[in-house]
């Protein structure tokens, strides 16, 4: 089959794309830049295309194949804004169904959320209006609503394990009495790979979920149990939702407007209701205690394939490859180098795991510091870690920076800052042949201020890169694998 993957590079696109590529389908990834793909091989695969197109923009997608046979709509706004997510995934969704009409698709798969409550949160109702929407297409619509989806990189699991590995002691609002279904992110994918072309689920509706069904402080509570942590629960009933979205922002890794939307969904119980999918894709449905082994397997294997913090984009949303040229002109900057004898790849991969866990090799608690400030000031922070210990591509988050070029081969890092700043700024590592037979690692800070208040920004942190840049780059370069990590380890 020809197949239309919208959403092809979130975290359920990069699941389902494998798959599909194993079942010896014909796949056209739509993707807003292609140029954010070019080292990652899985979309370099003879049966992938790529072809660019912005659903925001409805020219963008005439290229779109009309022999296609089947489309999945994996797309969605509510990392970008807590308010006006609704108005683009409306958008988003009425610009597809318009160029989905100019095919010969003969299905539409979309997973949503649950919604069978009475009053829906507005992310709920935002996912529902989309089901109407594609519906006027005309095409046959499958559509798969699931709770929390628990797998290794995903929001919900990430937001579990900050809370029970940071907090012994958790005050937590009373939503945590809410009850819900998990399912496990492998029983998904076979949902949405199961009902590909097969008939039964045309223009159907099913609810998907494990066979578990808890509320949130149970999720929590079997999480520890299962990381044999001890964790004490009190819930209160004076944190507003505002006062929750704020707890959950400075406590985990996610954005401040995702934090306001899932506190506003967390009024809504998500249990399955519309069920016939059990007979349509038969499987053994994981529990959320087998989800979150599995999860804890591929994390220990370093194979967790996508994260939900690749949404997450900050200031440069759509187009963030178009920093990729480190500007020359009206910037300040710090140079550094430093020539060494040891091994390039050694150090090539030292700088290839910076960040995350390991740290930044110098001043960590400097760099926590200007995380929080980050946070304080609505920004990503530092808690967003890295999807892989050791594995960089490019369109990665990393902490509060966004990887643009992970040439590995010719030993090049590209950085771009996503953390809130009176201008902008990048920064990059290459190792280059030096004299005598030696290498040169060179770090180069580079920060385009704005206006007045950008350039006296650059002049108060100053003196603090005059030990952190030299330290951080001597941290590369002598870093030892049996030495202690910088940061300790966390499965």
């Amino acid at each position: 089959m020809k197949i239309l993957l919208t959403g092809a590079t979130g975290y359920i696109g990069k699941r389902v794309l494998p798959t599909l590529i194993k079942k010896g389908h014909e796949i056209i990834c739509l993707v807003r830049d292609p140029r954010r793909l070019y080292d990652d091989s899985m979309y370099h695969h003879p049966n992938v295309f790529l072809m660019k197109g912005d659903l925001l923009n409805l020219e963008s997608l005439e290229a779109i194949p009309k022999d296609i046979d089947a489309a999945y709509y994996f797309v969605h706004s509510m990392t970008n804004s807590p308010t006006g997510f609704s108005e683009m995934e409306e958008k988003c969704a009425k610009n597809f169904s318009v160029a989905i009409k100019n095919t010969s698709c003969k299905q539409i798969i979309y997973l949503g959320g649950i919604s069978n409550s009475a009053e829906l949160s507005k992310h709920l109702s935002s996912r529902q209006h989309v089901e109407c929407i594609l519906k006027e297409s005309g095409v046959p619509l499958t559509v798969l609503r699931a709770a929390i989806i628990i797998g290794s990189g995903s929001a919900s699991f990430e937001i579990i394990r900050d809370l029970c590995e940071k907090l012994p002691v958790m005050v937590a609002p009373k939503w945590l009495k809410t009850k819900c279904q998990p399912i496990g992110i492998r029983n998904v994918i076979c949902y949405l790979e199961g009902v590909l072309g097969n008939e039964k689920a045309y223009n159907q509706i099913f609810d998907i979920g494990g066979p578990d069904i808890l509320t949130y402080r149970e999720m929590l509570m079997q999480y520890a149990k299962v990381r044999k942590l001890k964790r004490y629960i009190i819930s209160v009933p004076v944190l507003t939702p505002k006062l929750s979205s704020y707890w959950l922002y400075f406590i985990t890794s996610t954005s401040y407007s995702l934090a306001s939307s899932l506190v506003d969904s967390l009024k809504n119980e998500v249990i399955c209701e519309k069920k016939g999918i059990e007979e349509i894709v038969p499987q053994k449905l994981l529990t959320y205690e087998e989800s979150l082994e599995l999860a804890f397997m591929r994390i220990r294997q370093n194979e967790v394939v996508s994260s939900w913090i690749e949404a997450l984009r900050g200031p440069i949303e759509k187009n963030f490859m178009d920093y990729i040229q480190v500007p020359e002109y009206g910037c300040l900057k710090d140079h550094r180098e430093f020539a060494f004898k040891r091994p390039v790849k050694e150090v090539i991969d030292n700088v290839w795991q910076i960040g995350g866990e390991r740290g930044w090799y110098y001043g960590n608690f400097l760099w926590e510091i200007r995380g929080l400030i980050d946070k304080m000031v609505g920004g990503v922070g530092v808690r967003r870690g890295r999807r892989s210990p050791y594995d960089l591509q490019a369109g990665d988050a990393l902490d509060f920076w966004r990887v643009l070029v992970a040439d590995k081969e010719n030993g090049r890092l590209l950085l771009f800052a996503e953390m809130k700043l009176p201008g902008e700024a990048w920064l990059e590592f290459k190792i280059t042949p030096s004299k005598q037979g030696t290498h040169k690692l060179t770090q180069n800070a580079t920060f385009r201020p704005l206006g007045i208040w950008g350039r006296l920004y650059w002049y108060i942190v100053l003196p603090f890169h005059g030990f952190i840049f030299p330290g951080m780059v001597r941290g590369l370069i002598d870093f030892e694998k049996n030495q202690p990590e910088v940061k300790k380890e966390k499965v």
